[in-house]
């Protein structure tokens, strides 16, 4: 079975890019050698509905052995089988594939974690690489599930086909080309929508709010991997700086804007991470870093195994705006890497987060090969803020909340406040 191209990530979210970009979460290349205590990063690679970052399959150290007999507590499954060979009425109907497939998604669902799934043997062996080219093909939105297990858009992609065809944040899709998607995994469902340029896949979408759905025909085009927006004009007194993704080339893409906005005096800075579902982790350690000094600080996160050992994620020494007065907006869709870049600068007190309760997707994940040709996409830890908060399933709780029940009426009063709170730390000199 061919391989994707060996990365050492962490999951950051799942989080796909719906490219429907993409298919790995919050992966990514960090560096291993960053990390101190006793554990050391696995090789593996972070699946995100929002990061553009195929998993890695990881295969174990030693080869799984079937036992013969089989375990006492798996006797019924084996049971159950046999008794349909012997006396099901249709013979034909039992696909010993389907059945397998089946049984290990039913045996997942107990475990109530939906970033642990079953992944098809199509979707292992699919290729996503175009994404590192610095595009892809799809229909440009960022995706991941929700609680309930349902396809939710986290954001179109500006200017992308989705967006174009009238696909909004908060939108569920419910099926794909005609076919129900609830209960596939999250990489299922977005090499279901995924596909070449020119072609036309059909959603049917459940607007938010609205109490029928709507099929809506998207042809999927060459999305364009942009995550650094500038929104502020040179000369205003406050930079803008919207990060609608980490992908590998944000942090540059970055530096060079906050050199700019710097150079251009500009005396505060508003991060936008707001939609944001993630990326890659070495991504966000990166640009965290910018904001933060290694001499008086020490993590950005660290990530923590169900037996007790844990990697850390240091500072790292590249930090170009340490001092600039700043606040960073967050949203119910920030997610993930955005979720750890938030967490850090408010653990250490770096800036004011302003907005609502993050998403709470914070889990490190690895793709476990099977003998069918699919995999087991497991997670196998949780990431922390510096000072011990986890991230899964709580999210993060902004220092200044700010909502309203009209998106866009939010989204003004948080960038309202964002620019009350500048003006606050800027007169007080904090």
């Amino acid at each position: 079975m061919a391989q994707p191209k060996r990365l050492k990530m962490y999951l950051a979210t799942l989080v796909v890019l719906l490219a429907i970009a993409a298919a790995a979460c919050g992966g990514d290349d960090g560096d291993a050698a960053e990390s101190s205590d006793t554990a050391s990063a696995p090789d593996a690679v972070s699946i995100n509905p929002e990061s553009p970052v195929f998993p890695e399959v990881v295969q174990p150290e030693k080869a799984v052995e079937r036992r013969n007999p089989v375990p006492e507590d798996l006797s019924i499954i084996w049971e159950a089988w046999s008794f349909l060979l012997d006396d099901y009425v249709d013979a034909s109907a039992l696909n010993p594939e389907a059945f397998s497939e089946e049984a290990v998604r039913g045996m997942l669902t107990i475990l109530g974690d939906r970033q642990t799934a079953y992944i098809s043997p199509e979707v292992v062996t699919g290729s996503f690489s175009d994404v590192f080219r610095g595009n892809f093909e799809g229909i440009g939105a960022h995706v991941n599930l929700n609680r309930a297990g349902r396809l939710i858009i986290v954001s179109p992609i500006e200017g992308g086909p989705a967006e174009a065809a009238g696909i909004r944040p908060g939108d569920i899709i419910l099926e794909v080309d005609g076919e129900v998607i609830e209960g596939l995994s999250l990489l299922e469902a977005v090499a279901r929508i995924r596909g070449p340029k020119g072609t036309v896949v059909q959603l049917l979408v459940k607007h938010l709010g609205a109490l029928d759905p709507v099929l809506i025909s998207v042809e999927r085009n060459v999305i364009p991997l942009v995550s650094v927006v500038l929104r502020s004009q040179p000369g205003d007194k406050f930079a803008h700086i919207r990060l609608t993704q980490f992908f590998p080339n944000s942090p540059e893409a970055l530096k060079e804007m906050l050199q700019q906005v710097i150079d251009d005096g500009a005396e505060g800075l508003i991060l936008d991470i707001r939609d944001n579902d993630g990326g890659t982790l070495n991504a966000v350690v990166e640009i965290a870093s910018m904001f933060l000094d290694p001499e008086e600080q020490d993590l950005v996160l660290y990530v923590q195994k169900g037996d007790g050992s844990r990697t850390n994620w240091k500072i790292r020494d590249v930090g170009i705006a340490k001092s600039i007065p700043m606040v960073i907006l967050v949203n119910e869709r920030s997610a993930s890497s955005s979720e750890v870049l938030a967490g850090a600068l408010q653990d250490h007190e770096r800036a004011t987060v302003i907005g609502t309760t993050t998403f709470g997707k914070g889990s490190v994940n690895i793709l476990r090969p099977l003998s069918n040709g699919g995999g087991l996409y497991i997670t196998i830890a949780h990431w922390y803020t510096p000072f011990g908060r986890i991230i899964q399933g709580e999210g993060l709780t902004p220092d200044i909340e700010v909502t309203d029940r009209d998106r866009q009426e939010a989204d003004i009063q948080q960038l309202r406040a964002a620019i009350e709170e500048l003006e606050r730390k800027t007169a007080s000199g904090s």
